[in-house]
């Protein structure tokens, strides 16, 4: 690729897309394209071909897709299963159409078996029964691999597919429902610190970013003035107000364990600690056993961008055993080779907030598959090396901590420091008691 060469990024805002553009942007690219699901539903087939007519762009990362966690791919099978099939479809034949000279499409690691053999390395591809909570997705990515790979030999085309194992990094998804087992874990956690705290501010700013359940935080509020004008403020501490937020935290497993109710107590403008701390209970999906590995979302665009600049699908064939010459399975896992158990993650980031609850592993919910560490060795041959390494005899977890470490901080900076001060200043606080934060 040339500096000045025009790629389009389909996904730009998300966590893979933006550290895929910060990426290029930082190795000199300067033609980047970007459309938000406004500007381009990439579910529109007229509407995608019109785009790559007009832009005739060179080249074309895929990282445009509906994704969630086993909460959100139990419940939207359907959509999961068409609407990822329709975005691929129609990228990767519009890019055929158009001659798009290198496409690159993101696929995941839940397209292995359930059982595969661990670690799983790219030839487990479709050896057995995938895992049943995410089949769907897995589905569908599969199809995209095998949509790529059946384009270059049939078409002669350069598209390239890449399965990354799960991610963190700036701009993740903190979205309960929809979001992966990472920040949604740390959101919970992070709204049952609020709860045992009756800190209702906090807990507003964050429904005012995400809203849970059809409750907004700044619509809570607005019902809280109202009420106050009407002189019926107490009834609003105690009843409506508070209720419906408990009911939408509680529909999550955020949940007050003692056996009676505190009012809120709203916070003083000087410091946040509780008057009155609850009994607060957070629950996690599962037993907590399935072990998970994790690979910062930076690292994945660096070896992406590798793989643009320096591999093509020629390079990626290879000849099985038999007697009849057979393409497949030329996508390369993109990985750091380590794993983390759900509950270990669970208590590290239980640490890190500060939450003193209870974590409640519940098991009529599904695990998931149990393991799902990735075997990088094909991209380690092909020359890219992840750079954040653990060294030999650290324990796994204390490694882990620097992934809660960034996410705390990210997540704060997204929901609590910025919108908080904003909040306070609504309720009447002075700005020399909040002038300090960052």
């Amino acid at each position: 690729m040339e500096k000045s060469s025009k790629i389009y990024i389909a996904g730009h805002l998300g966590l893979v897309g933006s550290a895929l553009w910060k990426n290029l942007q930082s190795k000199g690219y300067n033609n980047l394209i970007g459309r938000t699901i406004d500007e381009l539903n990439l579910m529109d087939t007229n509407a995608v071909n019109a785009f790559f007519e007009k832009e005739k762009s060179e080249y074309v990362i895929l990282a445009a897709a509906k994704v969630g966690g086993i909460a959100a791919n139990s419940t939207y099978r359907g959509q999961f299963i068409y609407e990822n099939l329709m975005i691929q479809n129609n990228v990767i034949h519009a890019a055929y159409l158009n001659k798009v000279k290198k496409l690159l499409f993101l696929g995941s690691t839940c397209i292995y078996p359930r059982e595969a053999p661990q670690p799983m390395n790219e030839e487990c591809l479709l050896t057995a029964p995938l895992e049943y909570t995410n089949e769907p997705y897995a589905i569908a990515k599969i199809a995209g691999v095998k949509l790529c790979e059946n384009y270059n030999l049939q078409y002669g085309t350069n598209f390239i597919s890449v399965m990354p194992t799960n991610l963190y990094g700036p701009n993740d998804n903190f979205d309960l429902e929809k979001s992966h087992v990472l920040p949604a874990m740390l959101r919970k956690i992070y709204l049952g610190k609020c709860l045992e705290e009756n800190n209702l501010d906090a807990i507003r700013n964050d429904l005012n970013k995400r809203p849970i359940n059809g409750v907004n935080g700044d619509l809570e509020m607005e019902r809280r003035r109202d009420k106050e004008k009407k002189g019926e403020m107490e009834s609003v501490k105690v009843g409506e107000n508070e209720k419906r937020i408990l009911a939408a935290l509680n529909k999550y497993g955020i949940s007050i364990t003692s056996s009676h109710s505190l009012p809120f107590i709203p916070p003083l403008p000087h410091s946040l600690s509780p008057s009155h701390p609850r009994k607060v209970s957070v629950e996690i999906w599962g037993s907590g056993a399935p072990m998970r590995e994790f690979l910062w979302s930076e690292e994945m665009a660096d070896a992406c961008i590798y793989l643009m600049e320096h591999i093509d699908f020629k390079d990626l064939i290879r000849e099985n055993s038999s007697s009849i010459r057979e393409i497949r399975n030329t996508h390369i896992n993109i990985g750091s080779g380590k794993e983390i158990s759900i509950r270990d993650l669970a208590y590290l980031i239980k640490a890190k907030i500060g939450f003193n609850g209870i974590l409640i592993f519940n098991t009529s919910k599904p695990d998931g598959t149990m393991r799902k560490l990735t075997d990088p060795s094909r991209l380690h041959a092909l020359g890219w090396h992840h750079k954040i390494e653990i060294e030999e005899g650290v324990v796994v977890g204390s490694a882990h901590e620097k992934v809660i470490d960034y996410l705390v901080q990210d997540f704060l900076n997204q929901f609590i420091r910025k919108p908080l001060k904003k909040n306070l200043l609504f309720r009447g606080y002075h700005l020399c008691d909040i002038k300090s934060w960052n």
